[in-house]
């Protein structure tokens, strides 16, 4: 029987570095007494040995894991993923690793499942990129002593949460189309259980009855090119649609192929208006108008609020919102003179 490589110990490196086990400790947790000198000796020794530190037992020493855990739903969404990378970039910068855990169905179980594993995989906080419905079971229950913060949800106060202003956002691309001189402004939703679909559908008509304008039946989409461009040949068929807001930009790129099939031009008959402002928006054709996320920002808020609360602060209970602004292009004119 073959025998197991027994694991190189602290004490394997101190004596080949000729110095104690404390100073290895010191060196393994980047302690700053230790000489440079003596520092480098020990690296040296660790790399010859292979020697790796036990980091699972210094984060039970010191009750901390540097982890922090996060849920989502889908990376498919530019939203969710943009934020991943953010949330990723901004935790490394704090000396924080990220572990993931999808959620492969958005049910009670499921949600339940990731919770569970990353309370066995050992996390000092969560964020939470989901709709928080998904958490309001009572058969949900947050791992004892770990903080959370929930990304883009209606959480109300039962959560500390960070959101792009979806309100604030809807509202300048409506009010733009209607500034241009557009009578009224049509409208592609997202899903109907998402709620940033929901928070822009609600800004589109609101900002359309306020200024006494008529509202028109909103089309539904799912967020994919293909589901605007459904929608597109719908609107394409409307001779009253000199305008529309989609509700993100992939879905405006499947509007634009359809409007430009149909005959119909963007924006000398037509004007659109996206949101998000995806890195390849300016190289639409045209170049498409639309609502800016900083998902930067939000994912730096989401780490600096889960780190206040890891390190003892009081959790911000609410949602912290992160500003939205218009980028316009060409993709949007005043209305074609009447016939």
């Amino acid at each position: 029987m073959a025998h197991l490589k027994r694991r190189v110990s602290m004490a394997d490196v101190a004596r080949l570095a000729g110095v104690s086990s404390q100073t290895v400790s010191r060196v393994a947790n980047g302690h700053p007494s230790v000489v440079g000198s003596t520092r480098q000796q020990v690296l040296a020794a660790m790399r010859e040995l292979g020697y790796r530190p036990n980091s699972a037992a210094r984060a039970l020493k010191r009750g901390a894991f540097r982890t922090i855990g996060v849920i989502l739903f889908t990376l498919s969404s530019t939203g969710n993923s943009r934020t991943l990378e953010a949330i990723a970039d901004h935790a490394a910068g704090q000396g924080y690793a990220i572990t993931l855990i999808p959620v492969a169905v958005p049910t009670q179980d499921e949600v339940l499942g990731a919770f569970t594993r990353l309370g066995e995989l050992a996390v000092d906080g969560i964020i939470v990129i989901m709709e928080v419905h998904l958490l309001d079971s009572a058969t949900v229950t947050l791992p004892p002593h770990v903080q959370v913060v929930v990304v883009d949800s209606d959480a109300g106060d039962r959560y500390s949460v960070v959101d792009t202003d979806q309100t604030d956002g809807a509202r300048q691309a409506v009010a733009h189309l209607l500034e241009l001189g557009h009578r009224t402004v049509w409208h592609v939703t997202g899903p109907q259980e998402s709620f940033a679909s929901n928070r822009r559908e609600q800004a589109w008509r609101r900002t359309l009855e306020e200024a006494g304008r008529p509202v028109p039946p909103p089309l539904h989409g799912d967020w994919s090119a293909e589901s605007g461009y459904r929608a597109g040949l719908a609107l394409a068929d409307e001779p009253d649609c000199t305008a529309v807001f989609t509700a993100n930009d992939q879905m405006a790129l499947g509007v634009l192929r359809a409007l430009h099939e149909q005959g119909r031009r963007v924006p000398a008959d037509t004007s659109v208006v996206g949101f998000d402002d995806l890195p390849e928006a300016g190289a639409f054709i045209p170049p498409l108008t639309t609502v800016h996320q900083d998902f930067t920002e939000v994912g730096r808020r989401c780490v600096q609020g889960i780190l206040r609360q890891i390190e003892g602060g009081e959790p911000e209970h609410g949602t912290t919102l992160v500003p939205t602004r218009l980028v316009v292009r060409e993709s949007t004119a005043p209305p074609p003179p009447p016939a």
